[in-house]
């Protein structure tokens, strides 16, 4: 990889870093972050887990940057129109992306029927760093997905992690959440159920 790629994406990562772990209760903040413990099980349970929701993407077309599936191929978002797709782009570094994979796991499970869910590791490091993350924790629906060149952090172009993209089962955006969401919560089951429920 050429010395300014490299540099450019150590820039953008230092960037999701900071994002991904900021504090909720300076100025303007619409993002408050819930901060892990090993286990991923949020620190504090007044912090509230409510991402910015954006729609101004709406009716956008998939982007079409390549990623790695569980078995080694690559794969494409486009792979998976057919039904709605939810994307979640996440780090094993980035408390508040742990803290949501247990929801996100709870979510594939009530709505594998009507919703196929991707969580797309954003590490480095790749599937050296991810395999041992979903090893340690027994998710039961979660697959392990990597993207090490960040192409989809790139083409969602939010600069914070987690952000997570509902698509309809035609491959157009629907809306994204910048930032954690509580997956079990009925603030998601009601953003999500208007684009199920046409399936």
């Amino acid at each position: 990889m050429p010395f300014v790629m490299r540099t450019v994406l150590f820039m953008v990562l230092v960037l999701n870093l900071a994002a991904c772990d900021r504090d909720s209760s300076g100025p303007g903040q619409e993002f408050a972050g819930a901060k892990a413990t090993e286990e991923g099980k949020p620190a504090g349970r007044g912090k509230a887990m409510v991402g910015k929701l954006d729609i101004s993407q709406r009716g956008s077309a998939m982007i079409d940057a390549s990623f790695q599936a569980p078995d080694g191929s690559t794969v494409q978002l486009n792979d998976f129109v057919g039904k709605p797709l939810l994307v979640n782009i996440w780090a094993t570094w980035c408390g508040p992306c742990i803290v949501e994979m247990p929801m996100l796991d709870n979510l594939a499970a009530r709505e594998k029927d009507r919703l196929e869910l991707l969580v797309v590791s954003q590490d480095i490091g790749g599937m050296e760093k991810v395999i041992p993350f979903f090893e340690r924790r027994n998710f039961q629906e979660l697959e392990p997905y990597i993207d090490p060149e960040n192409g989809l952090s790139f083409g969602f172009g939010t600069g914070v992690m987690p952000t997570t993209v509902l698509y309809d089962a035609h491959g157009k955006e629907v809306w994204r959440v910048i930032g954690a969401m509580d997956w079990d919560g009925a603030k998601a089951a009601a953003l999500l159920e208007e684009t199920l429920a046409e399936n």
